[in-house]
């Protein structure tokens, strides 16, 4: 098979790495952003508590040089015992420099300062733009993260006098502990969706493969030879139903062609056999019209023999009958429709199993009973309706979806079936002509001709009729005795 062939590049395998594909990359996506989204977040949150933080410094330093216009030179004296009460009370260290950057005071021992001067490049940037500058650095001793912020200290006249300096030490875990937890989950969640994606995509490439590979091994069989071509059966409302849809539909066509070459053929040696038949007929009565005239040229009631004479007229003409019968005994022999084989069947079930092969939800099917019971040949059945439905489905009108309804009645010892659909419709003075042989309305399509449809319901006694409008539908209707 292709399949095995070409295993390397298989349809399964692409459908199955594809689609394996497809859900590793939505496994990634949906793991990643929100990742990104939550460590952003959390960087964020960082940000904001350390603005809050400062805020809340400045606020006590504004509030505690509020009452009287501070110069920087006067930092010493109104803040020296203060800045510790602030430090305290917002738990970080303060140091202040004057507008050069030189260390003025701190709540820490001076020893204990670091950093004594603050660089040059720092205070232009912080005089120039008078907003909180921030920069990030390690401090070994303590083995943390932290941030150096500087920030303009101004008197109660917005006038700047001075440059605080808050070293903010991080504590990080605590933001990025949801997000640890959260990556933690994901992975597990993760490793489940993989291996459920794994096992789903077997089994959808697996199962396409398998009923590709059987659709293909029907359509291989195909052949106008073969007496029966069996339809597929799939009911999953997918693009392979439209598939199945479409391979019943063939079939069906090839078995109409099938019955249009039959028919072809049939008609090909009526003519044959019409040709033969004038000329059997030709031949008796040639030598009868001879008999006749010279009979009457010579006739004379007054011949002694005239009764042997007509005797002999006789025998001549009776003889030339009776090759005339033959001829017509068999035609009439050939004429005959194929042998058939009755039996008693449920109208209903049997009815409905001939509808499966169109594989079509626009297809209804109602009855007046639950079992309807009739004699007949379940060949000629199933060539009478799948016709009169094949021929419904190609009168699909363009304007609107299709619809046909297969009506099944009893009344008493007679059963009427009836098609009908809401196609183009038919002409009124095409009724008759639609039983002809050969005669189509269709632009397309082989369609078993339903002169052959005709004679085979005529055959069981019964009879079939049409009604139709046009752009609106056609309905066929049959009657037939249930021959019970």
């Amino acid at each position: 098979m292709a399949f095995n062939k070409y295993k390397g590049y298989s349809l399964r395998n692409r459908v199955f790495f594809g689609f394996l594909l497809i859900c590793l990359l939505s496994v990634a996506a949906s793991s990643l952003v929100p990742y990104f989204v939550l460590r952003n977040n959390a960087l964020q949150q960082s940000k904001i508590d350390m603005q809050e933080k400062t805020n809340a410094v400045m606020a006590y330093f504004d509030y505690a040089l509020s009452r009287s216009s501070v110069q920087t030179e006067d930092l010493r004296k109104v803040l020296g015992n203060k800045i510790f009460e602030i430090a305290d009370i917002n738990q970080h260290d303060i140091i202040i420099y004057d507008l050069k950057g030189n260390y003025l005071l701190s709540n820490k021992d001076l020893n204990l300062v670091d950093r004594k001067k603050v660089p040059l490049d720092i205070v232009n940037k912080i005089l120039s733009k008078e907003t909180r500058y921030d920069v990030r650095g390690y401090d070994a001793s303590k083995d943390a993260v932290y941030t150096s912020s500087y920030l303009v200290l101004k008197n109660n006249m917005w006038e700047p006098i001075g440059i605080i300096y808050i070293p903010l030490y991080h504590n990080e875990s605590a933001y990025m502990e949801v997000l640890h937890k959260y990556v933690v989950y994901i992975l597990l969640i993760d490793l489940v969706i993989i291996a459920f994606s794994i096992w789903l995509s077997w089994v959808t490439s697996n199962n396409l493969a398998k009923n590709i590979t059987k659709f293909s091994d029907m359509i291989t069989r195909i052949t106008l030879f073969e007496n029966e071509m069996r339809p597929i059966k799939y009911y999953k409302n997918d693009e392979l139903n439209a598939l199945a849809r479409a391979y019943n539909r063939m079939i069906l066509q090839i078995q109409d062609q099938k019955e249009r070459l039959r028919f072809k053929a049939s008609e090909e040696a009526w003519r044959e056999m019409a040709k033969q038949v004038a000329h059997e007929v030709k031949n008796p009565l040639t030598p009868m019209k001879l008999t006749i005239q010279n009979f009457e040229r010579k006739f004379d009631p007054q011949d002694p023999n005239v009764t042997e004479r007509v005797k002999q007229m006789s025998k001549t003409m009776v003889d030339q009958i009776d090759v005339i019968a033959t001829v017509a005994s068999a035609f009439s022999e050939f004429a005959k429709l194929p042998e058939k084989n009755n039996e008693v069947i449920n109208l209903n079930n049997e009815i409905e199993d001939i509808l499966r092969v169109f594989n079509d939800d626009q297809i209804f099917v109602h009855a007046n009973k639950s079992n309807i019971m009739i004699t007949i040949d379940r060949v000629f059945l199933s060539r009478i309706i799948t016709n009169l439905v094949t021929n419904a489905k190609q009168a699909k009108s363009d304007d609107r979806d299709l619809l046909v309804n297969v009506d099944i009645e009893q009344h008493q010892r007679r059963v009427m079936i009836s098609v009908q659909d809401n196609g183009v419709g038919i002409p009124e003075d095409m009724y008759e002509r639609i039983f002809e042989p050969n005669f189509t309305s269709k632009n397309s399509g082989m369609g078993l001709g339903l002169s052959m449809v005709r004679k085979m319901i005529e055959d069981y006694k019964g009879e079939i009729s049409v009604k139709s409008k046009v752009g609106k539908g056609s309905t066929f209707i049959i009657t037939l005795p249930t021959n019970l």
